[in-house]
């Protein structure tokens, strides 16, 4: 077996001291990249460009080259499941994603395929898996991810992306049952899903729910809990983490699914989860990613004191994705003082 070089995030997962915390950045760190704008020019579009293996694996790797990062997350998106499965989306520019067709009725939930039959249909992702690996050259983990359930089915439902999703939460209140069938044939299709990003080779895997915080608990204790232990019960082979966006009225119920890592969006304070939580529990976050805005002396102090509060046990990174136009300069600077930080044992 290759040993990785940089192990760094695979060594905290594990529970080993290491010099200081491991650090990598949320959905497609790239995009504020000249080099990936480069690469995106040369396509028709984010779709496109998710489909090409080839070029999927290059926007990949350059935030390793780049900025220095400890771990790759495979370029693709959470929506090509919901598509594996029938159910067609486009991406609109400036826009964002959009479904011609939404799901409405039972027969529309019954046509849909699962579980291996629609994960085997998205062998561009794996492709592209075996292709970064190679250029990774057991350089910084690979990390493959997949939507949640509930995240999935708002998209599905809603037809596009919405400040309240108030569609997709009336389905849930409404049609109860059609929500769960729905949800299950999600499950289905995301563990077959990771399932083959594993045999592809990826090292962690990120269940996002980023819609989790639309929810109120009762909704997210019936709608979301048990789907995701299904997922983090089904993957033993590579480490699991799991990050509900919002989900602050949830941590118990999350923390007893017992992922790996949770990940923390910036509303929650390491403090304050430490206080509750002691430090046994190995999280990811959660610096407020407007703050890579400011200045340089703003950044490198707000990241320290992120580090400082976490005392140890943690992955460095945002508490969301990075924004389109974000500075790169402040990008560097959050990457730059977590790898210059160390560990006092």
């Amino acid at each position: 077996m290759n040993v990785i070089t940089n192990d760094i995030l695979l060594r905290t997962i594990k529970g080993e001291k290491v010099e200081r915390p491991p650090v990598w950045l949320m959905r497609q760190a790239g995009r504020i990249l000249p080099e990936y704008r480069e690469v995106r020019a040369s396509v028709s579009g984010f779709v496109e460009l998710v489909k090409t293996p080839q070029l999927a694996a290059e926007v990949t790797v350059q935030p390793v080259d780049i900025l220095g990062v400890d771990a790759a997350i495979i370029f693709s998106d959470i929506l090509v499941i919901p598509e594996a499965m029938g159910l067609p989306y486009e991406l609109i520019e400036k826009k964002g994603p959009f479904f011609p067709e939404t799901i409405q009725s039972k027969s529309q939930i019954s046509a849909l395929i699962d579980g291996v039959d629609a994960a085997e249909k998205l062998h561009y992702v794996y492709d592209a898996i075996s292709i970064t690996k190679k250029q990774l050259n057991n350089r910084v983990p690979l990390i493959g991810f997949s939507g949640a359930p509930w995240t999935l089915l708002a998209y599905m439902i809603e037809g596009q992306g919405s400040k309240t999703f108030s569609k997709a939460k009336a389905f849930l209140y409404k049609e109860p049952q059609l929500s769960h069938l729905l949800l299950d044939k999600l499950t289905n299709s995301i563990i077959a899903y990771l399932k083959l990003k594993i045999q592809a080779g990826v090292d962690v895997v990120q269940v996002f729910d980023s819609w989790a915080g639309m929810l109120n608990k009762e909704l997210y204790l019936e709608f979301c809990i048990p789907y995701l232990k299904r997922i983090v019960d089904s993957i033993a082979e590579i480490p699991v983490i799991l990050f509900a966006k919002g989900a602050y009225f949830a941590l118990d119920e999350i923390c007893k699914l017992k992922p790996d890592v949770i990940g923390l969006d910036w509303t929650i304070s390491a403090s304050s989860f430490r206080e509750q939580y002691d430090n046994k529990q190995l999280v990811q976050g959660n610096l407020d990613p407007c703050v890579l805005y400011s200045s340089s002396e703003q950044i490198k102090r707000r990241t320290i004191e992120m580090i400082d509060d976490f005392d140890g046990n943690h992955i460095c990174n945002l508490g969301h994705g990075v924004y389109p136009d974000t500075p790169l300069s402040g990008v560097k600077e959050f990457i730059q003082t977590i790898k210059s930080y160390k560990y006092d044992y």
